[in-house]
């Protein structure tokens, strides 16, 4: 209990300084030491340290392009139009990817399937397609924006050209290519199957009947060849 004759203060109770002397390796203001003569001397040369340690190492020579250095898996290189397992295009010219080009580098027109010429599931296919490559950036985001995963982008990067015309691809050259057991469109879609069906993975390949269909088309265009060099 505090003897009521002395006189009554605010300050704190004094405690034993413990706070740690200063090392040697620290200026009286906190700060770091001054280095001293030999690494005053070494100072500049020391960013060059990294430049030094890989000067005399041995550098491996990329024997391009005789062997190719292969890509990763996810690589975003050429686009690619697929196809149904049928060979109908997925692609229906929604345009939705040319709007979600930040780089405007790809130009679709969509065209009206018929009953004479479907070359998609579906009310519509593209009829144009171009993607010029001297604009595009290879994003990615003309794939995330496309509702049919009908634009995907393949491993390939060997585009280089000398001239500007061929940097600009058209939908031939965009398209993949036509497994055995696919067809040429146009031609009508599998029988019994909606649109639906087929972006449901329902159809697995072509049928009988389109493949009829397709030899009686061939076999028109060949006769109306024929029929067109007789008359010449």
């Amino acid at each position: 209990m505090a003897d009521p004759t002395e006189p009554h203060t605010n300050e704190p109770a004094r405690t034993a300084d413990t706070t740690p002397a200063r090392t040697g390796g620290a200026a009286p203001d906190g700060g770091k030491k001054e280095p001293g003569l030999l690494g005053q001397l070494f100072a500049p040369v020391a960013g060059f340290g990294v430049t030094f340690g890989t000067m005399f190492r041995k550098v491996p020579t990329q024997e391009y392009p005789e062997v190719k250095r292969p890509t990763a898996t996810r690589y975003h290189g050429r686009h690619q139009l697929n196809r149904h397992p049928d060979g109908l295009e997925k692609c229906v010219g929604c345009e939705l990817c040319a709007w979600a080009c930040p780089a405007d580098a790809i130009y679709v027109e969509g065209a009206d399937n018929t009953d004479e010429a479907r070359f998609s599931p579906g009310e519509r296919y593209g009829r144009v397609y171009q993607i010029n490559y001297l604009r595009c950036i290879f994003c990615g985001l003309c794939i995330e924006a496309c509702p049919t995963r009908a634009l995907t982008m393949t491993n390939e990067y060997e585009m280089a050209d000398s001239e500007r015309a061929p940097l600009i691809y058209e939908k031939h050259q965009l398209l993949a290519p036509l497994r055995p057991d696919m067809l040429t469109p146009p031609f009508p879609m599998a029988e019994g199957m909606e649109e639906r069906d087929y972006y449901q993975g329902k159809v697995t390949g072509s049928t009988s009947g389109q493949r009829d269909y397709v030899e009686q088309r061939e076999a028109r265009r060949s006769e109306a060849e024929a029929d067109a060099e007789a008359r010449s």
